[in-house]
């Protein structure tokens, strides 16, 4: 097993990536900016290392400076965590240039699957359905308008290498279509330095439901079922549970068991290695199409690994060590129901803008069921530079009923003193009927007002 792994990463994630390395004996590097002092993942990691300034371009995105880290402390693989630089195929190419391990796929697979339109083509060819769109990159505007007429309206303009819903618009008609294409081009080149842009029928009032898989380099692949992601605010996810209610209503038509063969499919076809997350857009029939893969580690994972008692940070690491898959997946199955609250420093009365500050007293909720991967702390400051998000609350339950009831107990008992969160607005939408009911789409936090 190795002996040191570098985690390339900040905040929560980078406080779960410690602690299960800490619980395997292996020795973990912390890298940190200005601004990252005094942060959970520094205090907690066996050494840590100043990587740059405050922004993130001085400091966990400079590729160059976290590699020297990795090299001087004797690191034999690098974590990414997810976000940054976790799905930055040169970075990974650098890593595996050094002799280091990289603890996901390798950068060729990473820079296939990272391509929209790349990704598109190869699920084409491996049998997985995708949404009818554009048989490749639009080449200027004019080109998307025809793809769009071809389509029909309303379609959707995404970013070939975007992300976290950057770079995407819904375009109703052609002079929505025209702003739309020059908005996200923009957004996608100050992102992703990539304006590659293709176009999308958009389903009517979708669920996001994804499937998280396993493969290692011995051509065993598992997946560890599916997750619900369809509440969402301007496509970024607010609310996950494991197993999707959506899917759980329909056993009757295999469901489940055809979106679970689609991604394993895709996962052959790629022979993928590691962790990943197939994302699906199902529509309200019940079918279902393939959008992208997540080449990393998922921030909902935590539902993932509440249903199945499986530890995924360990499989990536033993699977990065040349390891066999721990289970089959005939050994792998569904208990009970698990939910997840992404909790941010964000103002619900301003349009959830970011709201760094300064945080007090800081006391996380407990019990039975009740989890929280958290990257602060009491008395420590929430910067304007980074991700507002401060913790993942997660609660997980007999049923699904139950994780609601343990949720709602916890976002309760959730105290975080003199900064402005979105708490209240979890607590509300944890009593909404619709969201009980398992009545909603990706639209509908936006359709509700929240």
């Amino acid at each position: 097993m190795f002996d040191k792994i570098l985690i390339a990463n900040r905040g929560e994630i980078a406080v779960r990536v410690i602690r299960t390395c800490q619980r395997m004996g292996i020795h973990t590097i912390a890298v940190y900016s200005d601004a990252d002092a005094d942060a959970a993942h520094v205090r907690l990691a066996d050494e840590a290392h100043l990587i740059g300034e405050a922004p993130v371009g001085k400091s966990y995105l400079n590729m160059e400076r976290i590699l020297r880290v990795a090299q001087e402390s004797g690191a034999q693989a690098v974590h990414p965590g997810y976000g940054l630089l976790s799905e930055n195929a040169r970075f990974v190419e650098m890593v595996e240039q050094a002799g280091i391990v990289f603890i996901g796929p390798r950068s060729q697979v990473m820079e296939l699957m990272g391509d929209k339109a790349q990704a598109r083509t190869v699920a084409e060819k491996a049998g997985v359905p995708v949404v009818p769109g554009s048989p490749g990159p639009v080449a200027d505007e004019d080109a998307a308008v025809a793809a769009a007429e071809e389509l029909g309206y309303p379609v959707l303009v995404k970013a070939a290498a975007g992300g976290g819903g950057i770079g995407m618009k819904v375009a109703k008609n052609e002079k929505k279509l025209r702003k739309a294409y020059q908005s996200c081009q923009r957004r996608a080149m100050s992102s992703f330095g990539d304006d590659t842009i293709y176009i999308e029928r958009y389903i009517q009032n979708p669920r996001h439901i994804e499937v998280q898989v396993i493969a290692d380099t011995h051509g065993n692949a598992v997946h560890l079922f599916e997750r619900e992601c369809s509440v969402q605010r301007r496509h970024q996810k607010v609310i996950e549970e494991a197993p999707s209610p959506f899917v759980s209503k329909h056993e009757d038509i295999n469901l489940r068991a055809r979106m679970t063969e689609a991604a394993l499919a895709l996962v052959n076809a790629t022979e993928y290695t590691n962790a990943g997350t197939l994302e699906f857009i199902v529509g309200e029939d019940a079918s279902f199409y393939f959008i992208e893969m997540n080449t990393r580690l998922q921030v909902e994972h935590t539902v993932t690994e509440e249903i199945t008692g499986v530890d995924l940070v360990e499989w990536q690491i033993r699977v990065a060590f040349g390891e066999s898959l721990p289970m089959s997946q005939d050994a792998l199955t569904i208990s009970g129901h698990a939910i997840e609250c992404r909790i941010y420093a964000e103002n619900p009365a301003k349009k959830f803008m970011p709201a760094p500050g300064h945080i007090g007293a800081y006391t996380e909720p407990s019990g039975p069921g009740v989890r929280v991967d958290s990257g602060v702390h009491a008395d420590s400051e929430v910067t304007p530079y980074y991700d507002p998000m401060l913790a993942k609350l997660i609660t997980h339950g007999a049923d699904r009923d139950e994780a609601i009831a343990r949720m709602r107990g916890a976002l309760d008992a959730y105290q975080i003193e003199e900064l402005v969160t979105n708490l209240s607005m979890h607590a509300e939408l944890l009593r909404d009927e619709d969201f009980v009911a398992g009545d909603f789409h990706t639209g509908w936090l936006e359709a509700r007002g929240k």
